[in-house]
Formats: C-alpha cells, sequence, structure tokens
C-alpha cells in the first residue's frame, strides 16, 4: 500500500494563477477549507472543516517553506495524523500549469484511513473545486460557508 498522496492536474491557466489560488486565503476558503492563511514561512494557520469521528473538524497548518510561484510546503496536522503537504507547480510551454500536490507522513491505521479519505477529497477539489475558482476571473461561484463546513465536492459517482 502508497503511504503517501500523490496528484497532479494540469490547468489551462498561467502559473501565476494556479499559485494565486494556493496562496490566497479567500481561493483556499473556496475550493479547500475556511481558513487563517498567509503564505509566509513559519506562519501557524489553521483549517475549519465538519468535525468527524476521531477528528474536531480543525486542520493545524504551519507553512515550512514558500518559493514563489513554484513551490509551498505545509506541516498538516488534524485527528491521526501528522503529515508534509507539498504543493509544486510547473509552467508548461502553452501557458498552461501542472500542479502537484504530495503529502508524505501517514502511519499506522488511522493513518491509512485518514490518508484513503484525504487523497478522494483532495483529488476532487483538484478535478472540480480549484478549477471552478480558476476558471472565474471574479473569484468563486459563491461564498464559503460560514458555519465551518467545508465546501469539499460531492464525491464522483464513476471510479477513476
Amino acid at each position: 500500500m502508497k503511504a503517501d498522496i500523490d496528484l497532479s492536474e494540469v490547468y489551462p491557466h498561467p502559473i501565476r494563477h494556479v499559485w494565486e489560488a494556493l496562496t490566497s486565503s479567500r481561493a483556499l476558503a473556496a475550493w479547500l477549507m475556511p481558513n487563517d492563511f498567509v503564505p509566509e514561512a513559519g506562519r501557524r494557520f489553521t483549517f475549519r472543516t465538519r468535525p468527524a469521528p476521531g477528528f474536531d473538524g480543525t486542520v493545524r497548518c504551519r507553512v515550512l517553506e514558500v518559493e514563489a510561484p513554484h513551490r509551498m510546503v505545509w506541516s498538516w496536522e488534524g485527528g491521526p495524523i501528522e503529515t508534509t503537504l507539498t504543493f509544486t507547480l510547473t509552467e508548461l510551454g502553452d501557458r498552461s500549469t501542472r500542479l502537484r500536490l504530495h503529502q508524505v507522513g501517514f502511519h499506522g491505521l488511522g493513518g491509512a484511513l485518514t490518508r484513503r479519505l484525504l487523497r478522494s477529497g483532495f483529488r476532487d477539489m483538484l478535478r472540480e473545486g480549484l478549477p471552478a475558482w480558476l476558471d472565474r476571473p471574479d473569484g468563486p461561484p459563491e461564498s464559503p460557508p460560514r458555519d465551518g463546513s467545508a465546501p469539499w465536492p460531492r464525491r464522483r459517482a464513476e471510479s477513476d
């Protein structure tokens, strides 16, 4: 069993637009979760979503690295896991951008179960939530929920 999450998507947008979607608190709230994110190395921040068994709904993070507009690394702690999440952006020749999301540090049964859930959620966000944000020149189609619930896209019916 693979012990990490490694996802990649290509977006028909310049690297600066994808970078903004990763480094703007407003954008992250629209396609990921409500947060108090600031893109500064060493800065602590939190994401908030609905609680679930074994998870209080809070993901505690810290910005470990910022290399605009190509790479950003966060610590990611919530529920049974303490992991590291890396975003890597590569500008392609046709004004599109490849985004790689790589999360490592899943250990034990709790980590394996959480990895499976997170992988599915991240995959849907990268395929649906982030493109919805990027395709709107004025921001997200709707404001992020104020109740702390995550605007995670619903699970796709078809399998990959």
